[in-house]
């Protein structure tokens, strides 16, 4: 029988490790989906629909990933889904996992964990975090969405403790934080530790089906009370020491330091809940997309980079919030956790997209024509305009001067850069026009439309990019050409780039 490192929770990983880990673009964990499919349907499940048509990754695209992220230094995959124990070679990919020398976990509903099969998960040493949010039987059904789903919960943790679980190998329990279970969750707790299972609590992230299901929903004070006794309690009577802060209860989630996320269809994300891909391991080597990604930099840099409230918090060095609750409930990455009881009465401290442009780029009316700032993705993002009748860009006729377009490309990409460093302080960084390239103009706009502009950086070099733009009219492509600029970065101290300096 293998044997199983304790898990800590919230504390895998020592701090120099994570701060090294951060300074070479390295890895100590990573999330992976095998697949989608699931038997059960939750009502707070955080998977979307977003195949968009794509097949999953095969058995041999999966390993191709786990081996990549073992070669940047994860020492654990962490399995998700759907629900993982539906996937076909599941055990053979688990057997290739410990092969390569890295530890498991794994969240499951209990499917298919039989007698025998929990043995093997035992000897394989397999850390089996199983999903149970409540012990009243037609709760966990209704929050499951499955009939019987807690008589399936139950066998399943049966079966694992009679394989020696949690003492032959640590065991988890995964529990969601909401207004149905709330009354219970300090009796869960003290069970778990009891049964000296980890526990898993923590705050919804309102994405996918839990963004449908506002009866979820409980106040942040009341969550606050709550992270507060546990703490308490577990001083008092368990000897574990930890300071209440969000989203998990007794844990930390810096993951973005060290880890990163792979989802069915091969997509990087820096976590399941900023569900923004920033690469695909079909198309590139993980080392190369976790390099160049801008967001999963800005992550890791997140002293210099996260807004508002939380760059000021007095817990600043171990907590930034949950920066999947921040991404779903703003559209920033970066934005200060809205479901942080810190920020209950800051709220308005903290800005949402979509956002007014002005403020965030240099240019002044009567130059000004991008109007708001809709979306920011990974090296791109997505802004608006309502043509004016008497912009200086519109002519007698009524029609939108096509010598503004490239104008149009240029302040959409300055609202992009001038929203990622808002809120931080300092002066707005500086940017100029360099160069035209490949311009192609497919219709006319008037006075009057409203227009979709697209931007995205194709490449760049210090402080030099190209941009890549598209004009859409009714979701028509009207115009689309290059750019090529100068944006000096505050946040990274790039001033190489400024013409005629060193």
């Amino acid at each position: 029988m293998m044997s199983c490192q304790n898990r800590i929770y919230g504390a895998e990983f020592s701090k120099r490790e994570i701060e090294k880990t951060v300074g070479t673009n390295r890895l100590l964990s990573m999330e992976i989906e095998f697949n989608r499919n699931c038997n059960f349907n939750c009502i707070y499940c955080y998977v979307q629909n977003d195949s968009n048509g794509r097949k999953e990754l095969s058995a041999e695209e999966s390993r191709g990933a786990i081996k990549q992220a073992g070669e940047l230094g994860a020492r654990k995959i962490i399995i998700l889904g759907g629900e993982p124990m539906l996937y076909p070679p599941i055990m053979e990919m688990l057997r290739f996992i410990k092969g390569l020398g890295m530890e498991i976990e794994m969240f499951t509903n209990g499917t298919n964990i039989t007698p025998s099969v929990a043995k093997t998960l035992s000897d394989l040493g397999v850390v089996v975090v199983l999903k149970m949010n409540t012990s009243d039987e037609k709760l966990q059904d209704v929050l499951s969405g499955r009939k019987d789903a807690y008589r399936h919960i139950q066998k399943a943790f049966n079966n694992l403790k009679d394989a020696g679980y949690p003492y032959s190998c640590s065991m988890g329990i995964s529990t969601i934080i909401c207004k149905q279970n709330f009354s219970e969750l300090i009796g869960m707790w003290e069970w778990m530790r009891e049964q000296k299972i980890d526990p898993y609590i923590e705050m919804i992230t309102p994405q996918g089906k839990a963004r449908e299901n506002g009866m979820l929903e409980i106040d942040p004070g009341r969550i606050k009370e709550l992270f507060e006794k546990i703490s308490q309690i577990d001083r008092e009577k368990y000897g574990y020491n930890w300071k209440p802060q969000p989203p998990l209860i007794g844990g930390q989630c810096l993951r973005h330091q060290f880890s990163c996320a792979v989802n069915a269809y091969g997509d990087v994300l820096p976590c399941i809940g900023v569900t923004i891909p920033v690469g695909n391991i079909r198309e590139s080597k993980l080392s190369d997309i976790l390099k160049d990604s801008e967001i999963i930099q800005e992550l890791r840099n997140y002293k210099k980079t996260i807004k508002g409230p939380c760059s000021k918090c007095e817990s600043s060095n171990e907590c930034y919030g949950c920066r999947g609750a921040a991404y779903q409930m703003t559209g920033d990455y970066l934005a200060s956790d809205p479901s942080c009881w810190k920020n209950s009465d800051r709220r308005k401290d903290i800005i949402s997209l979509p956002v007014e442009v002005d403020g965030l780029v240099p240019h002044k009316q009567p130059m000004l024509v991008v109007d708001r700032l809709l979306e920011v993705k990974e090296r791109e993002s997505v802004s608006e305009i309502k043509i004016s009748e008497d912009s200086i860009f519109v002519g007698e006729d009524g029609r939108l001067n096509e010598v503004s377009y490239p104008e149009i490309f240029s302040q959409a990409i300055a609202a992009q850069n001038g929203f990622r460093e808002i809120g931080n302080g300092g002066p707005r960084s500086e940017g100029l026009l360099l160069a035209i390239k490949n311009m192609e103009v497919m219709d006319s706009a008037y006075a009057g439309d409203n227009l979709i502009v697209s931007v995205f950086k194709a490449a760049r070099y210090k402080g030099f990019g190209i941009i890549k733009g598209k004009i859409f009219k009714r979701g028509d492509l009207i115009a689309r050409g290059e750019i090529k600029v100068w944006h000096s970065d505050k946040n990274n101290g790039d001033k190489s780039g400024i013409p005629g300096k060193d």
